[in-house]
């Protein structure tokens, strides 16, 4: 299988190097159903949205799937403990823009590496994106607002927002908070199932760094104008997810 990414409902393929990206799936009865992203951050551990994680639910994490519906040879199917899921402990499930939107989980084998199962470079602590940095959210979240999810894995092109414009008062204003990261704010966005996915931004090292956690929409819509997608901002969690 050549691994590639669609972007929205393009017909043209594109490539993104060294995909971290997981699904995070619920068990209901005899299956498993997607409901969420992830980051493979080490063979042990997966990233992702505190909001995801719930003590009703079971989950799995699957690693190398493009395709939801098909077995396609890469996937390794991993089942998760519930004592092995770490969430922020500043994390208010009541207040999503509180912040603290980030949760780990240690897998209860090791992912085995290879062209399609690969880890998430992590930024230095504290970096900032410039304004405009290019970067790319991928997921299996609704294709727009209310619209179907896709079988496919997605990508699409979100520049970053920087803090001083995204919590002005006509953006997210005081809704957003420094250790958030904004990026798109147009005709693309994140929607319902690209929680706690990465935003994968290239730097001049020629690797990608995972520097956002998928957090929030508004509540207008997943793409509406001068409210681009929330992240929560990796660099300000360096020390916590290496402790």
């Amino acid at each position: 299988m050549e691994w590639k990414v669609w972007v929205g409902d393009s017909n043209e393929p594109t490539h993104l190097p060294g995909l971290p990206q997981v699904s995070l799936q619920y068990q209901a009865g005899d299956s498993f159903y997607h409901l969420c992203g992830g980051s493979l951050i080490h063979p042990n551990w997966v990233m992702t949205a505190g909001h995801c994680i719930s003590p009703e639910y079971s989950y799995r994490v699957v690693l190398g799937e493009y395709n939801l519906t098909e077995v396609e040879g890469p996937e390794q199917q991993i089942l998760i403990n519930p004592e092995d899921i770490v969430v922020h402990t500043c994390w208010d499930p009541s207040c999503l823009i509180c912040g603290n939107d980030i949760a780990l989980i240690k897998l209860s084998r090791p992912a085995v590496l290879n062209d399609k199962v690969q880890l998430a470079c992590l930024p230095p602590s504290g970096e900032l994106l410039a304004n405009y940095h290019p970067c790319y959210i991928t997921g299996w979240g609704m294709i727009y607002t209310g619209g179907p999810m896709p079988d496919v894995l997605q990508q699409a092109l979100l520049p970053v927002v920087d803090y001083a414009h995204c919590s002005q008062p006509d953006w997210w204003g005081m809704a957003v908070r420094e250790k958030m990261v904004c990026a798109g704010g147009d005709i693309k966005a994140g929607c319902n199932g690209d929680s706690g996915g990465p935003l994968s931004c290239p730097a001049a090292d020629g690797r990608w760094y995972v520097h956002g956690v998928t957090s929030f929409v508004s509540i207008l819509g997943c793409n509406t104008p001068q409210k681009p997608t929330v992240f929560t901002r990796v660099s300000a969690f360096i020390p916590w997810i290496g402790r």
